[in-house]
């Protein structure tokens, strides 16, 4: 005990036995025979088995343990964690039934306010539904669902400290925004994006979803790569203006998931402002970003064209405000998103019948 209170841990600033962290009174094994050695066995309590000191501090109290009672101690080391430790891949999620990705390959093309709406529509449906804004460097969902000045708290269940998503219009929402500033710019690198994103995924109580939808950032990145890598995604959602620019990034983003190393099926492709219809003039349609581009594409592509949504000054309007579209049966866009959602619901379900899961995608070191 004297040689584990020259160990600091690196967590609290004191020694281990300060930090009541050495669990029961070390054992100490007299030799059985000449020549054995002594043996000493030490546990260690760590708050979590993601602990970042952990490692070196077991390398530093075996040192100790050997400076104090001989080099020739034969020293055991085990650990026990106050946090039940993380599922491991591929369990993280046992309550969710489908995975959805939507994604752009091109920044600006609305791809956050179909997820929104997307989510919306299907809690409307009836479906249980789960939002996961997975844009750690631009989150807009708490904006989007009026939720700005939430902030999430933990339970203790399972032996396990779980975040409690945010409800809001029936789906569970989750995002890096809850956590920092919204005026202040996240200046991470890739490994503490991806190490967020995870905790927001694996260490929250998202429960039974029927649909849990994935906001993803633009192009393909880190953060892309650390969902294959964590999630079996049932399928990927493309969404894409039909101005040939965003094409263009689309066709990467359905390569991405189509790559025979990701496999992940495309369930179809959404065009996000496909025409642009003043309140006054309902009827008419104005083509601003080309016409029918993402139709071409799907036919392409060989995947279907899920929805054509409108550029309508009200859609921008309710997303500012906090009030999507998909909360309103009466207007023309509330109505798209609500058939989008029954298109995604088909899709899904034919992919399900027809298609095996989806495997998660390995890591080679």
């Amino acid at each position: 005990m004297e040689a584990l209170a020259t160990v600091t841990y690196a967590g609290t600033k004191k020694n281990l036995v300060e930090s009541e962290m050495v669990a029961d009174t070390p054992s100490v094994a007299a030799p059985q025979k000449d020549g054995e050695p002594w043996k000493v066995k030490v546990v260690l309590t760590f708050p979590r088995d993601t602990d970042p000191f952990l490692k070196s501090t077991i390398k530093a109290t075996e040192a100790a343990i050997k400076y104090h009672c001989g080099e020739d101690v034969e020293v055991t080391i085990e650990t026990e964690f106050k946090t039940a430790p993380r599922p491991e891949v591929g369990q993280m999620l046992p309550g969710v039934k489908n995975i959805i990705a939507v994604s752009s390959g091109k920044g600006g093309v609305g791809k956050s306010t179909v997820s929104a709406n997307l989510a919306i529509a299907l809690a409307r449906l009836g479906y249980k539904v789960g939002l996961l804004d997975t844009d750690i460097f631009g989150p807009s969902m708490p904006k989007m669902f009026n939720v700005e000045d939430e902030r999430p708290y933990a339970i203790k269940k399972d032996g396990r400290d779980l975040i409690v998503p945010i409800e809001q219009y029936g789906v569970k929402l989750l995002s890096i925004g809850f956590f920092v500033s919204p005026t202040t710019a996240t200046l991470w690198r890739g490994g503490m994006a991806t190490s967020a994103l995870k905790q927001l995924i694996a260490d929250a109580d998202w429960g039974e979803l029927d649909y849990f939808i994935l906001d993803t950032p633009p192009g393909t990145s880190d953060i892309h790569l650390t969902l294959l890598q964590t999630l079996p995604i049932t399928g990927a959602v493309i969404v894409s203006t039909p101005q040939q620019v965003a094409l263009a990034d689309a066709r990467k983003g359905i390569d991405m998931y189509r790559n025979e190393k990701v496999n992940v099926p495309i369930l179809g492709l959404i065009e996000n402002m496909a025409w642009f219809t003043p309140a006054e003039l309902p009827e008419n349609r104005y083509y601003i970003f080309g016409k029918e581009g993402c139709k071409q594409l799907a036919e392409e592509m060989n995947v279907p064209l899920l929805a054509q949504i409108p550029l309508v000054q009200s859609i921008c309007d309710n997303g500012d405000a906090g009030t999507p579209a998909a909360l309103s049966s009466e207007t023309a866009t509330g109505i798209a998103f609500i058939n989008l959602a029954q298109a995604v619901v088909t899709v899904v379900n034919r992919r399900n019948k027809e298609q095996p899961e989806t495997k998660i995608v390995g890591m080679n070191k």
